[in-house]
């Protein structure tokens, strides 16, 4: 007799089905289902029905989108770890570990100790939907994306957490010339990456692996990467043939045992009849109601235009402007009389040089002999290389040059919103000058590409799945979250019978809302201005544009050419010029470039550079945190407190002792506090080994022992410093556990971050082979000198038996005093550093954040970049004492956050100090920080801008963030 198993796995890109004859596959089916689930699951049981025949079947069914389908059709539903067991147990009994990536879900099961699952529950970084997307940024299929990383020589560090934050890595690397092998096999390492640090969340992945899902099948350079990361031989890492129907297989092996046979055709039929109603508090008011009023819309929105005239009716003067955005190329070539005489608007395919070199040729054969270009102005993520490598006169931070194209439509503009494919720009107008600054830093889901992304998914044309949604009768409440949420919701939206056209409308919608109330944190849309132009390509879209309008209660100015606003503020502001130096149209045919990769050995940074090599002999070198790759003179040394603060913790040397070593790991608390410790253990006798200052390795060595993605970088480079110490055999580690601070005046208590406070107890939670050295995280009350000498007595005394009380108390003494030396020091600096500055008629920033936020590897640079963009550095710890005493709004408990306050206070009372506070990713505290220093600063009239750093490095992205402050000042005439 003959048994058939039928199993189903929906997952949230992909369809599978298994049929299974006696145990064995006779028919496998994989194939996206773009959002149809329903559709998709009636066709592959139709194919699947070729197979069985008139014979009865069990059938379960699996997966992210497969449980309200059974739920509706009466199919039986098993959960996807239990289904993948089943193969498991089936395929590879000795299995200890299986790491699975799908379309948008990502998990790990481990075996080795009963079965402990991790999923990804909140970003579908990391997953085959990023890959997707990373792909189309470079402008290659993912199987020839796959081919370049096989070809691979170097790794770039890349975020993979969202779309937002490796687009932001990945296209500076384009516009510089990195190679696409290279960029290709770094996004499989970041996959690689958040997959470890997401979800193995310090648990050790060892033993024989097993790797699931149809990425891991289909792109071979990312398995390398994961066997090469998690250094398994190949007897320990398992890719099985059919390792993408893994799910599929296990559902049909659980419906085997439920033995409840059934023929497909009562199946088939159950699932066209399954359908539920949308509820109606999930309903939104329709965009336009009628025709009429969507003609009234757009009348009043062709008053806002740029005059065209062809341009082989002209001659004189033109003005070029050029837009080297994020994903796109944009050029606008004005006449004397701002008309526009041509116009371009393109996606860079993932090579900016090649795109505008054959843009300008075609556009040099425009203007014949009757145009000549006499000012060029180039902007955006490559405006420095497109600079160096056509001659263009200038290049304009975009900020700005989207600041003088708004002033052209709306002269007295007071807000500005520019919503492009994966960034957002928002500029508060005050005044003629910009007053603030806002850029989406944490999520991509307000921008163009979110509705692109989801226009392909449900197998639709951008254009035309927008113009769908303008008359929805129900658009659909779809929130404003991230992506791998929203595409949550809009697979329940369809199950619950919403249409594409009320899911389009809806996701338009849904932009107007992440856009207000998660970037620019607004509590009311009313409070944004009453001048308000709008601009990005992504405000062509009348759904969004009227989504917008309908949510602020009003209307606003949407230019012509929303989409070219950026090119065409630079044009304008190259109307200054009256004679270009950009490429003629002969060097243009002979242009061409060499981009090489190298590593500086200037100084212990050690830079990767990446150095492109233009066929006029110019060099434009990308990647540096200092200028002495360039042969320039650097003097950040004599204006940037950071480095100060660098050498003088490098230069403390540990010296031989009597009691032997005792390892610092130079991190968290123990960064501000290592004058107090080295002092204090060298006086017991230690030789006191610092870690060095960190560094990207330092993360790589640690990463495996991280159980939290979530928590801030400064903590996850804690378990490096740690490994550091345990890999030099240093038999004692110390990192105390500090419920407070030393005490300082003026605040309500003196607490440690509780991270800061006890990451000693995570440490010894988490590292689970010491080696041989012990950690030693004492709880001690750093601010009684008795008391503290009396708890490190008892914490040391089990291993030194002949420790003395006394000389305890003698070495808490020396640490101390050492501690307030230092602490002078630094305070010492600051105020030289100010001297230093006025002396030299300077700007002054106050690059504000915690103490160890001066650790090389996490401020990536920036001291360095600010030093060359003119400004003199100095930290909040060492100005903090030079302000006034002032009320802050909120309970001012923590140390490092009261002399923050103190820094925005001196910062807001001085006009050539600027206060920039770096933020870290997973800190929940800087949310009342940032708001708390933004409401000073902007009491006073100053700027306030955030900087967010963690494991990337992305100096591209802050240099536009510093420039466009320094512009901000020169419009205020500051």
């Amino acid at each position: 007799m003959n048994i058939y198993n039928v199993g189903i796995d929906i997952g949230s890109t992909t369809a599978k089905l298994i049929v299974l004859k006696n145990q064995e596959i006779i028919y496998s089916s994989y194939e996206r289902h773009f959002s149809l689930v329903k559709e998709k699951t009636i066709e592959l049981l139709q194919k699947a029905k070729e197979y069985v025949g008139e014979n009865k079947a069990t059938i379960a069914i699996s997966g992210s989108a497969g449980m309200g389908l059974a739920q509706s059709s009466g199919i039986d539903f098993v959960q996807e770890v239990y289904a993948t067991a089943k193969t498991v147990k089936l395929w590879s009994p000795d299995t200890d570990a299986v790491i699975e990536l799908g379309g948008e879900d990502a998990k790990i099961i481990f075996f080795d100790s009963g079965i402990d699952e991790r999923m990804n529950s909140t970003c579908a970084g990391g997953t085959g939907a990023f890959i997707d997307q990373m792909a189309t940024l470079l402008n290659v299929t993912t199987d020839e994306l796959d081919e370049l990383s096989l070809k691979h020589r170097k790794i770039y560090p890349i975020a993979s957490r969202c779309g937002v934050f490796a687009k932001s890595d990945i296209q500076p690397l384009i516009n510089q010339g990195a190679k696409k092998e290279d960029i290709a096999y770094s996004i499989y390492q970041a996959v690689v990456n958040q997959t470890i640090a997401g979800l193995a969340q310090g648990r050790q992945i060892k033993g024989q692996v097993l790797f699931l899902g149809g990425p891991l099948y289909y792109l071979k350079g990312l398995g390398q990467c994961f066997k090469e990361t998690l250094k398994l031989k190949d007897n320990e890492a398992i890719f099985p043939k059919e390792g993408r129907f893994a799910v599929a297989i296990g559902a049909a092996l659980y419906g085997s045992e439920n033995e409840k046979a059934i023929d497909l055709a009562e199946v088939i039929d159950n699932v066209q009849k399954s359908k539920k109603v949308l509820s109606t508090d999930k309903i939104l008011e329709p965009l336009f109601a009628s025709r009429e009023e969507y003609d009234e819309f757009n009348e009043r929105h062709k008053k806002d235009y740029v005059p065209a005239i062809d341009i082989s009716s002209y001659a004189g003067d033109g003005y070029l402007g050029i837009d080297c955005g994020s994903t796109t190329t944009k050029i606008v070539l004005l006449s004397k009389d701002k008309e526009i005489l041509y116009s371009f608007y393109q996606s860079n395919e993932g090579n900016p040089l090649e795109v505008l070199k054959n843009i300008l040729l075609e556009l040099y054969e425009k203007m014949g002999n009757q145009i000549h270009i006499k000012g060029s102005a180039c902007t955006g993520y490559g405006e420095e290389l497109i600079k160096e490598a056509f001659g263009v006169d200038e290049g304009i931070v975009e900020t700005l040059a989207h600041f003088e194209a708004a002033k052209h439509f709306l002269p007295d503009v007071d807000y500005i919103m520019d919503i492009g494919g994966q960034d957002m720009k928002c500029f508060a107008i005050r005044d003629g000058a910009i007053e603030s600054i806002i850029l989406n830093e944490a999520c991509s889901s307000g921008c163009g590409s979110f509705i692109e992304t989801f226009a392909k998914a449900l197998g639709e044309d951008i254009d035309a799945f927008a113009k769908k949604g303008l008359f929805a009768k129900h658009p659909v409440n779809l929130g404003s979250r991230c992506t791998v949420f929203m595409n949550s919701s809009v697979k329940q939206a369809q199950k619950d019978g919403a249409s594409i056209e009320d899911i389009s409308a809806g996701l338009s919608y849904s932009i107007v809302m992440n856009a207000i109330y998660k970037v620019l944190r607004v509590s009311s849309a009313k409070d944004l201005g009453q001048n308000i132009v709008v601009q990005g390509g992504t405000f062509l879209n009348d759904a969004i544009l009227r989504a917008f309008e309908k949510e602020i209660g009003g209307n606003v100015v949407r230019p012509n050419i929303a989409g070219l606003m950026g090119a065409y503020g630079a044009a304008l502001s190259a109307m200054k010029y009256k004679t270009s130096s950009i490429s003629t149209k002969e060097e243009l045919k002979c242009f061409s470039y060499k981009s090489t990769s190298a590593n500086c050995h200037n100084c212990g940074n050690n830079c990767q550079l990446t150095i492109n090599t233009f066929a006029n002999g110019k060099r434009y070198i990308t990647g540096n945190q200092c200028n002495k790759v360039l042969g320039l003179k650097n003097d950040s040394d004599a204006s940037n407190i950071y480095e100060f603060k660098q050498n003088l913790l490098s230069s403390y040397q540990g010296r031989p002792g009597r009691r032997g070593k005792l390892g610092l790991p130079m991190q968290l608390s123990n960064f501000e506090l290592y004058p107090l410790w080295y002092a204090l253990f060298t006086e017991l006798g230690f030789e006191v080994v610092m870690t060095p200052l960190s560094s990207r390795k330092t993360f790589e060595k640690g990463q495996f022992t991280i159980p939290s993605d979530t928590v801030c970088y400064p903590a996850k480079l804690m378990h490096g410093h740690v490994q550091t110490l345990i890999d030099e055999k240093v038999p004692y580690i110390f990192y105390p556990c500090l419920t407070y601070n030393i005490k300082e005046t003026g605040t309500d208590n003196n607490y440690n971050c509780p991270v800061v406070a006890y990451y000693g107890e995570l440490l010894h939670a988490n590292i689970d082979d010491m080696n041989g050295s012990i950690l030693l995280y004492p709880y001690l009350n750093i601010n009684n000198h008795q008391q503290l000498a009396k708890e490190l007595y008892d914490c040391l005394l089990p291993y030194f038996k002949d420790l003395k009380h006394l000389e305890v108390i003698r070495a808490v003494k020396r640490g101390m005093a050492a501690y307030d030396d230092y602490r002078r020091l630094i305070e010492q600096e600051g105020e030289r550093l100010i001297a230093y500055a006025r002396k030299n008629n300077r700007r002054i920033m106050v690059l504000s954040g915690r103490p160890y936020h001066v650790d090389k590897e996490i401020e990536h640079g920036i001291s360095k970049l600010a030093n060359s963009l003119g400004f003199v550095v100095v930290s909040e710890d060492s100005v903090y004492q030079l302000a006034k005493e002032n009320k802050v709004k909120v309970l001012n408990q923590w140390t490092y956050h009261s002399r923050l306050y103190k820094a925005a206070y001196f910062a807001s009372e001085n006009p050539d100090v600027e206060l920039v506070q770096l933020v870290s990713f997973g800190c929940g505290m800087d949310a009342i920080t940032a708001d708390e220093v933004k409401a000073i600063l902007q009491k006073n009239g100053k700027i306030y801008t955030q900087l967010k750093i963690d494991e990337i490095a992305n100096l591209g992205t802050i240099k536009i963030r510093l420039r466009s402050l320094i512009g901000a000042l020169e419009n205020r005439g500051e």
